[in-house]
């Protein structure tokens, strides 16, 4: 768990380097910095009580640890959905960076493609205001749950 929320941190931060809003870069080399100390702290964790008698409090520190984690990747996420509405700069061609800017790119169709569904929707309500369906919009970590079961960690390949 704590190597790949590092490689969710290096993910984040490929793409807070390829962003060409500053803000957003920002903010997602903030929750990039914390994922980080967090996965560390969560490895060492892991290391001690390894070699450690088992014990009650290195077990709920230990999945406090991960629960810290998984809410860190969620802001990573978040914060990298953002810069890439925003927009990317162009990576460098066959490049590691290339295939994260692709899988954001993908993301991004599949949501300008949901939003454009959705405002073509002539359902309204009584005051006359478009009802929307209740699809959610597509998001980054679903799509990186969708890839989960064929590609082990899309994060791992930035």
């Amino acid at each position: 768990i704590a190597s790949d929320g590092h490689a969710f941190a290096k993910f984040g931060r490929v793409i807070a380097t390829h962003c060409l809003d500053e803000r957003c870069s920002t903010e997602l080399l903030s929750a990039v910095e914390q994922t980080h100390t967090i996965s560390s702290q969560l490895g060492i964790v892991a290391r001690v009580k390894a070699v450690t008698a088992e014990s009650k409090s290195s077990s709920e520190l230990l999945v406090r640890n991960a629960q810290n984690l998984t809410q860190a990747v969620s802001r990573v996420l978040a914060a990298a959905e953002a810069a890439c509405v925003k927009g990317l700069r162009q990576p460098p061609p066959d490049s590691e960076e290339a295939e994260v800017a692709a899988f954001c790119i993908e993301w991004r169709k599949k949501l300008s493609w949901h939003r454009a569904r959705e405002s073509l929707n002539s359902d309204r309500d009584e005051l006359g205001l478009r009802k929307t369906r209740a699809r959610p919009e597509p998001t980054l970590r679903a799509m990186v749950q969708e890839r989960s079961p064929h590609n082990k960690n899309i994060a791992r390949h930035p």
